[in-house]
């Protein structure tokens, strides 16, 4: 909120346009979609690849005039992926995804509560060499662990913010929850450290 020029009740503040007539610290004041991100970088001609984290990065540099981050390497050409039927003795190849093909594996392998999770995704790209089985221990050997509240990451903040409410308000529902979202993203950030 402002102080309001004629001594009444202070202004609220409401989001700027998205424009490259902003300042880099004004971008960052305020929520904005990746989509809405993507169109201000297309419009000043700014590499568009990478997350919203680095878009946004790359977007403050260049409101502000600063050398832009360098871009994210290219993603290597699509490694071979393994194609049905699989079994437990089936070898992970390097750059295997977490495809529809072990979705449907591990679901008849450990049953209709298995997810792709941190803890399987991580395995997966950093098994090769590796057979489904031990995947299927893998998940078994990481329940204890996958079942404890974990931190979400900061570029995920929608998710954050609701899962934050529903905490202080348990009896809320989702439709309450998206109304607080909407108010909470239109409104400026805490500077950090302030």
């Amino acid at each position: 909120m402002n102080e309001n020029p004629n001594g009444g009740a202070p202004v609220a503040e409401s989001r700027p346009p998205l424009t490259a007539a902003l300042t880099g610290a004004e971008l960052q004041r305020w929520y904005w979609t990746l989509e809405e991100l993507t169109a201000l970088a297309r419009a000043m001609g700014v590499a568009r690849s990478g997350g919203k984290t680095v878009l946004t990065a790359r977007l403050v540099a260049a409101l502000d005039g600063l050398p832009l981050p360098a871009a994210p390497a290219r993603r290597r050409p699509a490694a071979a992926q393994l194609a049905g039927p699989v079994d437990g003795d089936t070898v992970i190849p390097p750059g295997q995804r977490c495809s529809q093909v072990l979705r449907t594996y591990f679901v008849e392998a450990i049953g209709p509560g298995f997810h792709f999770d941190a803890f399987m995704r991580d395995f997966i790209a950093r098994s090769a060499g590796r057979s489904l089985a031990d995947a299927v221990a893998h998940w078994h050997a990481t329940r204890p662990d996958a079942a404890r509240p974990r931190e979400i990451a900061e570029q995920f903040e929608f998710n954050r913010f609701t899962v934050a409410w529903h905490r202080r308000n348990p009896a809320g529902t989702r439709a309450q929850a998206r109304e607080a979202w909407f108010a909470h993203r239109a409104l400026p950030r805490t500077p950090a450290g302030g």
